[in-house]
């Protein structure tokens, strides 16, 4: 959530416009606050204010230890549910269903029956929000119209076809967040880490390198479903911030915009005029 805050700022204080935004997990609560409405400035305040429990209320040892050992784990989906995380949402936003966003915004989770994905894109907001950020092991499955949902990034973290497809876009700006340091060295500090078998799901769930993703601090291509819209991926290099812990958010939040701004900064231009230029070959960055 800082991380995609800051990229979001970072946006704004560029002068790019959104005309349509899709988010995954973390960047399905950004973007979807952003789109109800809210101020950033305010987001901002909130994140900067924000306290674990607010947002993550597992159930006590003792509890989940005696449907562990009495009930063999029956009923056992998560070691959170999602009502305090459900109630965070909805107090950050200014509007209740997708449809009265200032500008159209989806986000994307996976429907456990099919494991396949589904993209929201109407009705209540905070319930889908919440589903896409409802990682398998740490949140129960969110239930929307009898159907029960996880985190979207166990299917894909930024589908072009969620967006740039159906709203004509030029451009698609997409900020990619993700751990790839999947090292010996990576895993020894995560054993160390508060809620450590929480960072061990976490690397398993999300281990694979999406198409886009060059693993640059930013790089270019074309969106793969034909629509020509030319996908900017922006890539920065965070500070360490164990989930759920929140100390330390603001130095990702900052390093977030910061790198946003340097390497989207000199694309102004041609952003705003001409982005298929960006996939010129002989364009050097320098200029």
């Amino acid at each position: 959530m800082f991380a995609h805050t800051g990229f979001m700022t970072a946006l704004r204080n560029l002068g790019l416009n959104v005309t349509a935004s899709s988010g995954c997990s973390a960047g399905a609560v950004v973007g979807g606050v952003i789109a109800s409405g809210t101020p950033l400035e305010e987001w901002t305040n909130t994140l900067s204010r924000i306290h674990t429990a607010e947002f993550w209320q597992p159930a006590s040892a003792w509890m989940l230890l005696y449907k562990l050992l009495v009930h063999r784990g029956r009923g056992v989906v998560g070691f959170s549910d999602t009502s305090a995380a459900i109630r965070f949402i909805e107090s950050q936003l200014r509007v209740k269903n997708f449809e009265d966003c200032n500008y159209p915004f989806s986000s994307i989770a996976v429907d456990l029956a099919t494991v396949e994905k589904r993209i929201f894109s109407a009705g209540p907001l905070a319930p889908a929000v919440m589903a896409s950020a409802a990682i398998p092991g740490f949140y129960s499955p969110v239930s929307i119209d009898g159907r029960l949902y996880s985190d979207g990034a166990i299917y894909e973290l930024a589908p072009a076809e969620a967006i740039c497809c159906h709203h004509s876009l030029d451009a698609l700006i997409v900020h990619h967040v993700q751990q790839q340091d999947l090292t010996q060295a990576s895993l020894d500090n995560a054993l160390k880490q508060p809620w450590t078998i929480l960072n061990i799901l976490q690397r398993l769930i999300i281990k694979t390198r999406p198409w886009y993703s060059t693993g640059d601090a930013i790089s270019f291509s074309s969106c793969p479903c034909g629509c020509k819209a030319v996908v900017v991926v922006v890539e920065p290099v965070l500070p360490d911030l164990s989930w759920p812990m929140t100390d330390g958010g603001q130095a990702v939040l900052v390093a977030a915009k910061h790198h946003a701004t340097e390497h989207l900064g000199p694309l102004l231009d041609r952003l705003k005029m001409s982005p298929r230029s960006l996939l010129e070959k002989l364009y050097d960055l320098s200029k």
